[in-house]
């Protein structure tokens, strides 16, 4: 499954928000949500559930808060999925559209997305880890360090700005906007940069996350755009896998405080729309595949990307290709990166300047629910269980959530 960036994907969510906000979208609306359902609200507060997938809050959160206020799924995009699940029902005759991710389906790229209302393709953030070749390594674009050694990035002389070109949607928008987040990376690089134009505002529980996201709605009188965003599920759901005890709590606890919120926020001339990131899977250990070192030796750079989507920088592409081929048969689609960008997996738009240098030469595509890794010199052999990334539906839809206070 790749994204719906015609109508139906994050971009175009942001794009909806924009437009109530009397901005100028990038790109067309989304057609569940278009921007005149959210334009008459006093305050639009999108919150962000870092790794909560459409179809685990289906399984999982029947019932509760966020999955009784979903709105879309994918009957009308993706209609042999409705075959599939069951066309008829309820829930299939009450959704009606689709929303996905963007790919890769991971933070980096859809954050980023979310953040500036352009396309993986426009922004060019690719994965958890990227090569930026003005930096002359691969490194975190979140954490803005770089991998292995683990050194702020500014060490090497290479800036924020430099890194992340594309201005926030903030800065653009006519109206106050307010960014809740955790306090941990309330002042980081990437958030500085991308939080520019609106006012920022930390927090560190549960409880102070509704009490913030309470106090910018209710902090004056004018038009307003809070973005709020919680990242401890997807924490756990890396951790412990999104399908263990640990995420089920953590799901249902942030459902209780969503509750919490549309009550606080009553009479207050309010659209809250929920949504996520991105979806997740769980990988078993012998679906976790660390690069031979016949391969590791071909490569000019550290695997880049993910563990589900990775990007090789290689000497010889065709060899290389051959036998990565060999070697993962049908675990993997071996492909030049250039063919994603060309069939528009990353997107519409206008390309960043370096989106084929932060692509690499040979993308590994992983099948089912494998993942594919390498390692470096003063990197912990940690594997996650729960992943993100690839092209399954549980890691590409996620869930359109509307409520009216």
């Amino acid at each position: 499954m790749l994204p719906n960036y015609s109508g139906g994907s994050l971009v175009n969510l942001v794009a909806s928000i924009v437009q109530a906000r009397g901005g100028e979208p990038r790109h067309p609306v989304l057609a569940a949500l278009p921007a005149a359902e959210l334009s008459e609200a006093e305050n639009i507060v999108l919150v962000i559930i870092d790794g909560l997938g459409d179809h685990y809050l289906a399984r999982r959160g029947a019932g509760g808060e966020l999955a009784r206020r979903r709105r879309a799924s994918i009957t009308s995009v993706f209609p042999s999925y409705l075959a599939r699940r069951g066309a008829g029902g309820e829930l299939a005759r009450r959704r009606r559209a689709s929303i996905t991710s963007v790919f890769p389906s991971t933070t980096a790229s859809a954050i980023t997305t979310s953040y500036t209302g352009r396309t993986p393709l426009e922004h060019g953030l690719t994965g958890w880890f990227t090569y930026f070749g003005a930096a002359g390594c691969v490194a975190s674009p979140l954490q803005f360090r770089s991998r292995g050694e683990n050194l702020p990035l500014q060490q090497r002389g290479f800036s924020p700005g430099c890194a992340f070109p594309a201005p926030s949607v903030f800065e653009s928008l006519p109206v106050r906007s307010i960014v809740v987040t955790p306090r941990q990376i309330v002042d980081s690089a990437y958030n500085v940069r991308h939080c520019a134009g609106a006012t920022r505002l930390a927090y560190e529980t549960l409880e102070e996350f509704v009490s913030q996201v309470e106090a910018a709605v209710k902090s004056g009188a004018q038009r307003k755009f809070i973005y709020a965003y919680w990242p401890h599920y997807d924490v756990i759901s890396h951790r412990h896998g999104s399908e263990s005890r640990q995420a089920a709590a953590e799901l249902e606890k942030f459902d209780r405080a969503f509750g919490s919120l549309i009550a606080r926020l009553s009479a207050t001339q309010s659209r809250i729309v929920a949504t996520a990131d991105h979806g997740f899977i769980d990988v078993a250990q012998e679906e976790s595949l660390e690069l031979p070192a016949e391969l590791a030796a071909m490569l000019r750079f550290p695997l880049c990307g993910e563990r589900r989507v990775a990007y090789c920088y290689v000497h010889s592409p065709a060899q290389f290709m051959d036998r990565a081929r060999q070697w993962l048969g049908d675990r993997a689609d071996v492909r030049p990166s250039r063919e994603l960008l060309r069939e528009g997996w990353f997107g519409p738009g206008t390309p960043h300047p370096r989106i084929e240098e932060r692509v690499g030469d040979v993308a590994l595509v992983m099948r089912d629910r494998y993942t594919v890794k390498d390692w470096t010199p003063g990197e912990p052999r940690h594997l996650h269980i729960g992943n993100h990334g690839g092209t399954s539906e549980d890691e590409m839809m996620i869930p359109l959530i509307v409520e009216t206070t």
